[in-house]
């Protein structure tokens, strides 16, 4: 991947069960350059992200850390910009 055509981003993502904290890839400008570009489209099933922090929303089980994480784009609830 060219890094200077690409850039992250850390976003937050609810299911019904799980809040996911990650880093999405995006291209630095144009098409595809926002999360809401990536979340509508259709012919992408899942959302990967790095770096990734889960947690579930009952508050059992504590935080847990992945290096990657496929998300089904069809179970996210709510996308939240989840700062710098």
């Amino acid at each position: 991947m060219d890094r200077g055509q690409h850039r992250t981003e850390r976003v937050v993502l609810e299911t019904e069960r799980h809040r996911i904290s990650g880093l999405l890839t995006l291209a630095r400008d144009g098409y595809r350059s926002r999360v809401s570009d990536l979340l509508n489209a259709g012919e992408r099933d899942f959302i990967s992200l790095t770096e990734v922090e889960l947690r579930r929303l009952d508050g059992s089980g504590g935080v847990e850390q992945h290096p990657f994480l496929l998300v089904s784009r069809r179970h996210i609830v709510v996308a939240l910009d989840g700062g710098t």
